[in-house]
C-alpha cells in the first residue's frame, strides 16, 4: 500500500481541527500550530497513524476478522457504508441503538425478526395476511432494515470498530471499550485520543477529510482479504496435489 501523503491529507483538509476553546488538552503531541483561534493537526503525526491503523486493519482482515464501521453524523454516512459494503464488513450509519454490542443477543434477536417478516412479504403464497397488515409490516421491516441492515450479516461481536468522530459516537465507543474491541477512530482536537487503540489525528467534519480517510482504510482491508484469499487457494491446491 502507498502512503498516505502530506499533500494528499492537506488537499483533503485533514488539518483543521478546532476551535481552541473546544480543545482537548490530550490531544497536544498531535497539533502543529493555532491558526486564528483553531488548532492546526499535524499531518506528519496524522499520516504516521494512518499507516499503523492501515496495518493493523490489514493484518485482521488477513486473519479473517470483522471490522464494524460506525458513523452516524450526515455527512460520513453515504461515504461509510459505501467504504464497508466494498470490503463486506458490518456497519452502523443510521442510529447507535445502545447495547449494539453489550446486548448482542437482542439485536440478533431483532436481526432475526427482520429476516422473518422480510420472508414473510416474499412469500406470495401467503394469502393469510391483509393487504393493511402487509404494509404495516413492510413499514416495519423498513425501518429495521434502516437500523439494523448494515449488522445483518454478523453473527458475532465483531474484532474490532472504526469510528468517524469518537466525540459523537461516544456510545459506539464506550461499549467497544467495554468488551475489550479494538478500536479505531478519527479523533479530532476536542476528543480524548487515548480512549482508543489506534487515533488518526484528523479533522473529522469535512466528507473530504472523512472520505480521504475511510478509504484509504478499505483499501487496507482489502488487501488483507486479497492476501486471505491467496494463501487459501494456494492452501486448496496444496491439498488437491
Amino acid at each position: 500500500m502507498q502512503k498516505p501523503t502530506y499533500k494528499e491529507l492537506l488537499d483533503a483538509g485533514c488539518h483543521f481541527g478546532h476551535l481552541r476553546k473546544k480543545w482537548n488538552p490530550k490531544m497536544t503531541p498531535y497539533i502543529f500550530m493555532e491558526h486564528k483561534g483553531i488548532h492546526i493537526i499535524d499531518l506528519n503525526r496524522t499520516a504516521e497513524c494512518l499507516e499503523r491503523a492501515a496495518a493493523a486493519m490489514k493484518a485482521m482482515a488477513k486473519s479473517g476478522k470483522k471490522i464494524m464501521f460506525v458513523a452516524t453524523k450526515k455527512q460520513a454516512r453515504d461515504i461509510v457504508q459505501k467504504a464497508a459494503e466494498s470490503v463486506g464488513m458490518p456497519f452502523v450509519t443510521e442510529r447507535w441503538l445502545g447495547g449494539m454490542m453489550t446486548n448482542f443477543t437482542t439485536i440478533r434477536k431483532s436481526v432475526k425478526k427482520m429476516q422473518g417478516i422480510e420472508r414473510m412479504l416474499a412469500d406470495s403464497t401467503l394469502t393469510s395476511i391483509t393487504k393493511k397488515e402487509r404494509l404495516t409490516l413492510s413499514r416495519e421491516h423498513a425501518k429495521m432494515s434502516k437500523q439494523l441492515g448494515g449488522i445483518e450479516q454478523l453473527n458475532r461481536l465483531p474484532s474490532a470498530v472504526f469510528i468517524v468522530d469518537i466525540h459523537h459516537e461516544h456510545l459506539a465507543l464506550a461499549e467497544s471499550r467495554k468488551l475489550h474491541v479494538k478500536t479505531f477512530g478519527m479523533v479530532d482536537t476536542n476528543s480524548d485520543p487515548t480512549l482508543v487503540d489506534f487515533p488518526v489525528p484528523s479533522n473529522d467534519d469535512a466528507s473530504k477529510a472523512i472520505s480521504f480517510i475511510t478509504n484509504y482504510l478499505a483499501d487496507a482491508i482489502r488487501e488483507g482479504l486479497e492476501e486471505r484469499k491467496a494463501i487459501k487457494s494456494e492452501e486448496k491446491e496444496g491439498a488437491d496435489a
